[in-house]
Order: C-alpha cells, then sequence, then structure tokens
C-alpha cells in the first residue's frame, strides 16, 4: 500500500514537472540570445509598465502550452532590462512579435490570440511574410553596433542616477561630470586619429632623404606640355636672332666683292 502511495506520488510529480517544462517561455538575454539563431522560435518583447503587455501575457502563457507539441521555443526579452536586445532588433513598439527559423527573422503582424499563434506556425503563415533584410537583421555588424549604443546609453544613464541619488550631486553636477567626459573622450580620440593620420601619411620633415612626392598622370602630362612649349619659344627666338645677325655679314659681303 506505501509502495502504490509512492508510485502515485511520483507519477504526479513527474507529470507536473513535464506540464511546467511544457508551458515555460525562455526568458532571453544579451548572453543568450545567440540561442534563438537555432531552430525555430517565437519571440516578445515588452516592458512591465505596459498595459498592451499585461493583455498579452495570458495568451502568450496559453501559447507555450502547445510549444513542444509545435517543437517551437517560445521566448520573451524585457526591453527595460534588455537594452542591447531593445536595439538589436530596433523595437518601437510594444508589444513586438518576432518569428525566427534558423537565423532568418520575421515580423508577427497578426492577431494576438493563442489560437492565431497556433495557426501561424502550424499552417506555415511565416513563410507569406518577408524576413529581415541581412544587413539589418539583428545578427549584422551594423545591429551589434546598435545594441553597444544602446548598451551604452543605460549605462550612461545608471551612472547618472548613481551621481544623483547615491552620491547627492547635483543634476547640473553630473552633466558637468559628462561635458568633460566627453571632452577628455574627444581629446584622446582625436589625438589618435593624429598619430594614425601622421603614421600613414608622414609630413614632409618626415619623408626619407631625396623622397619624390606623386605626381597625378593629367599634371604631369600639362607640365610636359607646358615644358615643350617653353623650349619651342625659346629656340624659335634664337633662330630669328640668328637670321637677323647673318644680315649684314651679307651685305658687307657684296660691298666687298664690288670693290
Amino acid at each position: 500500500m506505501a509502495s502504490l502511495l509512492f508510485f502515485s506520488l511520483g507519477l504526479i510529480l513527474c507529470s507536473s514537472a513535464v506540464l511546467a517544462k511544457k508551458g515555460d517561455v525562455i526568458e532571453i538575454k544579451d548572453s543568450n540570445w545567440n540561442d534563438v539563431l537555432e531552430g525555430e522560435w517565437m519571440i516578445k518583447f515588452y516592458a512591465p509598465w505596459c498595459p498592451a503587455c499585461h493583455r498579452l501575457q495570458p495568451e502568450w502563457n496559453e501559447f507555450a502550452d502547445w510549444g513542444e507539441d509545435l517543437n517551437l521555443n517560445i521566448a520573451k526579452v524585457d526591453v527595460t532590462a534588455q537594452p542591447g536586445l531593445s536595439g538589436r532588433f530596433i523595437i518601437t513598439a510594444l508589444p513586438t512579435i518576432y518569428h525566427c527559423k534558423d537565423g532568418v527573422f520575421r515580423k508577427y503582424q497578426g492577431s494576438r490570440t493563442h489560437k492565431d499563434f497556433i495557426s501561424f506556425i502550424s499552417e506555415r503563415e511565416w513563410e507569406a511574410i518577408e524576413p529581415v533584410s541581412s544587413w539589418v537583421g539583428p545578427d549584422s555588424f551594423l545591429m551589434s553596433g546598435m545594441s553597444a549604443l544602446f548598451r551604452l546609453s543605460m549605462w550612461i544613464r545608471q551612472c547618472h542616477n548613481y551621481f544623483v541619488e547615491d552620491l547627492s550631486i547635483p543634476v547640473w553636477g553630473s552633466y558637468i561630470i559628462f561635458g568633460l567626459m566627453t571632452l577628455l573622450l574627444g581629446l584622446i580620440l582625436g589625438l589618435i586619429l593624429v598619430f594614425v593620420a601622421d603614421f600613414l601619411c608622414p609630413s614632409k620633415r618626415h619623408r626619407p632623404q631625396g623622397y619624390q612626392y606623386p605626381i597625378p598622370a593629367d599634371r604631369k602630362k600639362a607640365e610636359d606640355e607646358q615644358m615643350e612649349e617653353v623650349v619651342n619659344d625659346f629656340e624659335n627666338a634664337k633662330l630669328g636672332d640668328k637670321e637677323s645677325s647673318d644680315v649684314p655679314q651679307d651685305k658687307l659681303r657684296k660691298r666687298t666683292a664690288k670693290s
């Protein structure tokens, strides 16, 4: 009797564990977002303060119960906690839902009930949606840079809150600190650019002895034509002087012959 009781209890626990696993919604963060590049995913972007996101939550949780049957991973992203992902996916409205199949992203624009979600996957309705272009895709270099900018902006905001709330620095004092940091960073970057430019294109005093500056082809041709004209003018002038000096000598010879 006791063994039967333990067996029944174990069966109940296993069943509840399976159901819990089946209805799980995966939390996507900056650290594990690359997981969505493999397999099939539906990803919801939300914010805790968003009323529309709260209305969607029960439908999304019910949709998650079908994840195992559809061979689908169902996930969510809190944009307030993951600003990098908000920038990577260019989230401009909440809630926003993306479908991802083996690294190809499509934005879901349909109705937001769990039945519509199930139909969208089971009937492969996502194939009729144009995928996000690869050069602005979440895994592209451009969007990686955008993600870094969003994380930087969040870090700056956290620093501002730390200065104002924890250190009791006035708001204008925090602005002055960020202004000085911006000037210092600009000075450092400017010096780095000067060193790089001087290394790639050294100034005249740093050129090696006898260095010949490269002359553009059209400029060299014009200089050659100009030099040729100068030489021709000089030769013509020289020839004219010689002819003018030969005339008196001929006349002198004639006079000598008559005498």
